[in-house]
C-alpha cells in the first residue's frame, strides 16, 4: 500500500474513467461509476483497491484476493472471486502502470521525492548569468553555474550541481547529489540521486614514460524523456559528443562510456559497463550487468541476456547471451550439453586396487 506520507493520491477514479485511461473493458454487469481509491498488489488490496494479474504465477492470489476490482486477461477471468469487478485487457500490466498514474501522478515525475515547490532556497547559490524559467524549485545546497539555463517548472534537488553553461529543458527532475557538466539536456528528463553526467571520459594514451591525458572535449546530450537511475554515470565524449536518445530508460549504476550513441527507448539494467564509441540503436534491451566492448554496433531491437559480454556487433532484432555473447539459442545449447557433460559418471579406474 501506498504510505500517505511519501504520495500523494488524486483518487478516487470511477472504474469507467479508469477503463477509458488504460484501454480496457469493463466485464459484463460492473457498474462503471463505482469509485476506487487507490491500487495495491493481488495479497494486500482491500475492497476499494484496484489491483491486477499479468503473471500465470499469481493466479492462486487473484483467486482469493480482496480487491475491489482487477485488471486481467480475459483468458483468466474465469479464475476471479465472484465479487471482484474484472477490467479486461490484452496487456494488464501496462494498463496497470496506466492506471496507476492516475492515482499517483507526482509518482512518474519525480517530485513526489522532493520538498516545497516552485521556489528557489537561500541556501543554493545561483550564478547572477544562470537564466531560471517559471516555477523552477531549487533547494538547498544547490549550486548552479554561470550562463546555465533551467527550463520551466524543473525541480532541482538539495546538493546537486549544474556546471557553467549546462542546460536543463523543462519539467525536468534532477535529484539530489547529481553533478551535471558539459550537457545538453532535453524535456522530462529525470535523473535520480547521485548521477554523474559529463565528467571526463576515461581517455589515456598509455605507453612510456606515463600515460598521457587526452582532453576530452565532447559533451553529453540527453534527449526528451530520458530516465537515468541513482549513481550511473556518463561521461562526455572525447570529440564527438556522447548522446541518449529520446525515451531510453537506464537504471542504476550503469557506466557509459565516451563517444557511445544510444538510441531512441533503450532499456538499460543495473550494473551495465557499456565501453567508449560503442553504439546502440532503438529499442535495444540489455539485461544486468551486460558487458560492451568499445567500438562496436547493437543495431535495433536486439536484446542481450544478464551478464553477456558483447565483443562483436549484434544483428537487428537477434537476441544473444553468454560471454562472449552469441546467438542465444547457440548458447542455450551450450549450457545444456555442458550440464549433461558434468553429469556423466566418472571413468572407471584400471582395476588395481
Amino acid at each position: 500500500m501506498a504510505d500517505k506520507r511519501f504520495f500523494a493520491n488524486s483518487g478516487p477514479c470511477t472504474l469507467g474513467d479508469i477503463a477509458v485511461r488504460i484501454g480496457a473493458t469493463l466485464a459484463p454487469g460492473v457498474d462503471g461509476a463505482r469509485k476506487l481509491l487507490s491500487v495495491a498488489s493481488l495479497e494486500v488490496a482491500g475492497s476499494d483497491d484496484l489491483s491486477f494479474l499479468d503473471n500465470p504465477k499469481y493466479v492462486s492470489q487473484f483467486e482469493t484476493t480482496e480487491a475491489g476490482a482487477c485488471i486481467v486477461h480475459p483468458r483468466f477471468a474465469d479464475r476471479a472471486p465472484a465479487r471482484i469487478a474484472l477490467l479486461l485487457s490484452e496487456q494488464p500490466y501496462r494498463a496497470y502502470a496506466l492506471a496507476a498514474q492516475m492515482f499517483y501522478p507526482d509518482a512518474t515525475k519525480g517530485t513526489d521525492t522532493f520538498g516545497e515547490a516552485a521556489r528557489i532556497d537561500p541556501r543554493a547559490a545561483v550564478h547572477p548569468t544562470a537564466k531560471l524559467g517559471a516555477g523552477v524549485t531549487v533547494e538547498p545546497g544547490v549550486s548552479i553555474g554561470a550562463h546555465a539555463e533551467i527550463g520551466d517548472r524543473t525541480i532541482i534537488g538539495a546538493n546537486a550541481s549544474i556546471g557553467k553553461a549546462c542546460t536543463i529543458g523543462k519539467d525536468c527532475s534532477i535529484g539530489s547529489n547529481v553533478t551535471i557538466s558539459h550537457a545538453h539536456i532535453g524535456d522530462r528528463v529525470m535523473l535520480h540521486p547521485g548521477v554523474g553526467i559529463g565528467q571526463d571520459g576515461f581517455g589515456f594514451a598509455m605507453g612510456l614514460p606515463r600515460h598521457e591525458k587526452v582532453p576530452q572535449l565532447g559533451r553529453v546530450i540527453i534527449q526528451d524523456d530520458v530516465e537515468i537511475g541513482a549513481n550511473s554515470t556518463v561521461d562526455r565524449g572525447a570529440g564527438p559528443d556522447t548522446v541518449i536518445g529520446e525515451g531510453t530508460k537506464i537504471d542504476n549504476l550503469v557506466q557509459i562510456g565516451h563517444n557511445v550513441e544510444i538510441g531512441r527507448h533503450c532499456i538499460i539494467v543495473a550494473q551495465t559497463g557499456i565501453a567508449g564509441s560503442a553504439k546502440l540503436g532503438d529499442f535495444v534491451v540489455l539485461a544486468a550487468q551486460v558487458g560492451v566492448a568499445g567500438h562496436l554496433t547493437i543495431n535495433s531491437g536486439a536484446q542481450v541476456a544478464a551478464r553477456g559480454g558483447v565483443v562483436h556487433d549484434v544483428p537487428a532484432g537477434q537476441q544473444y547471451g553468454g560471454a562472449p555473447a552469441r546467438p542465444i539459442s547457440e548458447w542455450r545449447r551450450e549450457i545444456v550439453e555442458l550440464r549433461k557433460l558434468g553429469r556423466r559418471p566418472k571413468p572407471s579406474g584400471d582395476g588395481a586396487t
